[in-house]
């Protein structure tokens, strides 16, 4: 029996989600698919709303001012982008930057709950309130940021740490401590997920 690899089940899902288009209107509007980048066993898994301009001309996402915070933070953590994996729940840019509409999340939602799956991490950071809410219902960002809550996602007990969103960090400076304090903790707890 064969084991497909985890990078190529993720470029499965991948033209799976491109063929069954299930927001024909986010993607007309887009430029194109944003899926996902980063190790596909990592152990920590960056998830945000949904790609701004520069991630639907790129292709990829949290780049610009977002993602170079980002890995900074990597950094600070002792990690390179490349050793975890970042994604949105809502992989087409909404129009104009406008959040993502609740049924675009519940559209979304089979194929994240399946990258969560293949990738299985230690530890999930929704960044932001938007991807927070997701998995913990009732969050509140500002008084819920690093604290750890263990939660079934995808047929798995795993362990969620709502963040602030890089973006916050750029236009509240005071935040940005907290933001790279939060995602260094993250990262402590994912090692010693892994050493256990």
């Amino acid at each position: 029996m064969t084991t497909i690899s985890a990078e190529a089940q993720l470029e499965e899902l991948r033209q799976r989600l491109l063929a069954d288009n299930p927001c024909p209107e986010l993607a007309a509007s887009a430029t194109q698919l944003v899926f996902g980048v980063g190790s596909s066993t990592a152990d920590i898994m960056l998830i945000g709303e949904a790609p701004g301009a520069k991630e639907d001309q790129r292709g990829e996402p949290f780049v610009g001012a977002s993602g170079k915070f980002l890995d900074e933070m990597c950094s600070a953590a002792g990690l390179q982008r490349s050793d975890v994996y970042i994604t949105n729940i809502v992989k087409y840019r909404p129009p104009h930057n406008r959040d993502p509409l609740p049924e675009e999340k519940v559209a979304f939602w089979p194929y994240l709950a399946k990258q969560i799956h293949i990738i299985q991490p230690r530890v999930i950071l929704p960044l932001g309130r938007h991807s927070g809410t997701l998995f913990v219902p009732g969050l509140r960002i500002s008084r819920d940021h690093g604290q750890p809550v263990t939660v079934n996602v995808a047929g798995k007990e795993r362990l969620i740490i709502p963040l602030y969103h890089p973006a916050a960090a750029l236009y509240r400076g005071d935040l940005r401590s907290t933001l790279l304090a939060d995602f260094v903790q993250a990262a402590q707890l994912a090692r010693q997920a892994t050493q256990e």
